[in-house]
C-alpha cells in the first residue's frame, strides 16, 4: 500500500498536503509512463492466497498472530480480522510450467502453516468464507492490532458517519450491521497479479473485465455467510457493503468496492487518475517525494501516496504499479476466492489468465460491440447465480451481444483461454491439466459453492443448520487436504 502507517488519527491540515502529493503523483506517473522502454519485460504472475483458522469444533480460531509468529514465513501476513492469514507466493515467469508450479508452492507453504497452527491449536480452512462464522465472531474485537486496520476502519467510518450495514438477499436473506470493518474479515480471495507492458495496458485490462464473469460463474465458493445460503459468491456482495461509506442522499457517489465505470481507452493512468478524483483520502500520510523531480532527473519514483491512496479503493480489478525492478504495472485479478482445493484455485487462476491474454487481440472489435454495462452485470450475474446465470457476450456481427448460459459460455472461451496461456510461453501439456480440471468440473455441473450447498442440504436433514455447517466444513477441510480437485469429491450420505 506504498506506505507503512504509524499513526491513526489526522488533521485536516494532513488530507490537505496528501491530495497536493495525490495530484504530484499522477503528473510524475504521467511522465514516467511517457518515457520510452518504462516497464517493459517479461510476463510474469504472482498470487495471494487468504485463509482462514479454524478450532476443534470448525469455529473461527482468533490466533492469527500466534501462528504467523510461529511459522516464521515472510511471505504470510496478518489480514483484517484475527483468524485470518495470507500468504505471498514467490513470482514466476509465464513460462513453461508457472501454474504446476505455483500448485506446489501453495501445498508445501500450506503444510507448513498448518504444523504452526496446529501448536496453536488451529487448523486451516482454505475457503472463500467460513460457513461456521457467527456474528460474535465478526464483533468489533474481531480486528488484527494493526495500525493500518484501524486507520481504514476509523477513516471510513469518518466518511460514512454510520456503522455498516449489510444486506443479502438469496435462498436466504441476511441483514446485519457492525461498526468497523470486520465483515470484511469474512471474506478469503486468490488475488492473482499479470504483469503487463505499458503499451498493452488498456486492451489486456479490458480482456480481464470481459474475462472475469464466465469464470467466476464456474470458480464460485462462498455461498453461506453467517448461517444463511446467499449468492454462489457471497464475498462480492459482502465485500461490497462492509466497506461501503456512501449514505442516502441526493446525488451519485461511487462505491470503494466497484467493477469500474468504463472501458480503459488509454492506459494505466486512467485507473489512478480515477481513483484520485472519485474517493476521498483514507489514509493521508506524506513523504517528502518530489516525485516528478525524481522522474526528470531519470529515476523511477515511490509515488508512495498515490499507491497508498489506490491501494484502499478495491476494484475487482486493479492497476497496480511497483517501483521493483526498474518500476512496472500489473493487473490484480481480485475476484476469485480461496478454495475449494489446491488444484481447483491454480486452474481457476490459469484459465482467467489465459482468456484476459487471449482476449485482448480481440479487444479492438469486443469493446465497441460490449457497452461496459453488459461487462458489469455479467459480473455481478456471475457472482449471484454462478453456473445458472445467463451472461452476455459480444458477437462481430449484429446484433450483439448474445445471450449465453454460463456453462455454455465457459465451454465455448476455454480454447481461446488455451491460445492465450500457449502464445504466452506456456507448455500446452501445462495449459491443457489446467483447462481440464475448469472443463470437468463444467461437465459434472459441480463448483465449490454448489458441492457446500448439496452437502448442507443432505446434512440438514439429520441434523440442526448449525451442525450441519459445522459437519460440512469439517468434511470440506479433509477433502481439501486430499489434494483432488471439487469434481471429483463425494457428497455427504443422505
Amino acid at each position: 500500500m506504498g506506505i507503512e502507517i504509524d499513526r491513526e488519527r489526522f488533521e485536516d491540515g494532513d488530507y490537505d498536503a496528501f491530495s497536493v502529493q495525490l495530484t504530484r503523483g499522477l503528473e510524475a506517473l504521467r511522465l514516467l509512463l511517457g518515457r520510452p522502454g518504462f516497464g517493459v519485460g517479461a510476463q510474469t504472475i504472482g498470487a495471494e492466497l487468504e485463509f482462514s483458522l479454524i478450532d476443534d469444533q470448525a469455529l473461527p480460531k482468533p490466533v492469527a498472530r500466534d501462528v504467523l509468529a510461529r511459522a516464521l514465513d515472510p511471505r504470510i501476513a496478518l489480514e483484517i480480522d484475527r483468524f485470518n492469514l495470507e500468504y505471498n507466493a514467490t513470482p514466476l515467469a509465464m513460462t513453461g510450467a508457472p501454474f504446476s508450479a505455483m500448485a506446489r508452492e501453495f501445498s508445501s507453504a500450506l503444510e507448513s502453516i498448518e504444523r504452526a497452527a496446529a501448536s496453536s491449536g488451529a487448523r486451516l480452512a482454505v475457503i472463500g468464507i467460513l460457513p461456521t462464522l457467527r456474528e460474535e465472531d465478526l464483533a468489533s474485537g474481531a480486528m488484527n492490532d494493526v495500525k493500518r486496520f484501524r486507520a481504514v476502519s476509523a477513516g471510513l467510518r469518518r466518511l460514512r458517519q454510520a456503522e455498516f450495514h449489510v444486506e443479502i438477499e438469496g435462498e436466504d436473506r441476511l441483514s446485519t450491521s457492525c461498526d468497523d470493518v470486520t465483515l470484511e474479515g469474512a471474506n478469503a480471495s486468490l488475488q492473482i497479479h499479470l504483469r503487463v507492458d505499458p503499451s498493452d495496458f488498456a486492451r489486456t485490462f479490458n480482456a480481464a473485465q470481459m474475462a472475469v464473469a464466465p469464470i467466476l460463474s464456474v470458480a464460485a465458493n462462498s455461498p453461506i455467510l453467517l448461517g444463511r445460503r446467499l449468492w454462489e459468491e457471497t464475498r462480492v456482495a459482502l465485500f461490497s457493503q462492509s466497506v461501503d461509506y456512501r449514505m442516502e442522499g441526493p446525488g451519485w457517489r461511487p462505491s470503494r468496492v466497484s467493477f469500474g465505470h468504463g472501458w480503459v481507452r488509454e492506459g494505466a493512468l486512467e485507473q489512478f487518475a480515477e481513483s484520485v478524483h472519485l474517493h476521498s483520502p483514507l489514509l493521508p500520510v506524506c513523504t517528502a517525494e518530489d516525485a516528478a523531480a525524481r522522474v526528470r532527473s531519470g529515476a523511477v519514483p515511490d509515488l508512495a501516496e498515490l499507491r497508498l491512496h489506490h491501494g484502499t479503493v478495491w476494484s475487482w480489478n486493479r492497476a497496480v504499479y511497483d517501483p521493483a525492478d526498474g518500476g512496472h504495472l500489473r493487473i490484480e485479478l481480485r475476484a476469485l476466492p480461496s478454495g475449494p482445493s489446491v488444484p481447483d484455485m491454480v486452474a481457476n487462476a490459469a484459465v482467467l489468465i489465459g482468456l484476459t491474454l487471449g482476449l485482448r487481440r480481440e479487444c479492438e472489435w469486443m469493446v465497441p460491440a460490449f457497452p461496459f454495462r453488459h461487462a458489469h452485470d455479467n459480473f455481478y450475474r456471475a457472482a449471484r447465480y454462478g453456473p445458472e446465470a445467463v451472461l452476455l457476450w459480444p458477437t462481430r456481427g449484429p446484433p450483439s451481444p448474445r445471450a449465453l448460459r454460463a456453462p455454455d459460455l465457459v465451454a465455448e472461451v476455454l480454447p481461446v483461454a488455451r491460445r492465450g496461456l500457449v502464445e504466452a510461453g506456456v507448455d500446452p501439456a501445462e495449459a491443457d491439466a489446467q483447462i481440464r480440471v475448469v472443463e470437468a468440473r463444467v461437465a459434472m455441473g459441480t463448483s465449490g459453492a454448489a458441492w457446500q450447498r448439496r452437502s448442507l442440504a443432505r446434512l440438514e436433514k439429520r441434523m440442526g443448520r448449525r451442525r450441519a455447517l459445522a459437519a460440512m466444513l469439517e468434511r470440506y477441510v479433509e477433502l481439501f487436504g486430499e489434494g483432488r480437485p471439487v469434481h471429483e469429491w463425494p457428497l455427504p450420505a443422505p
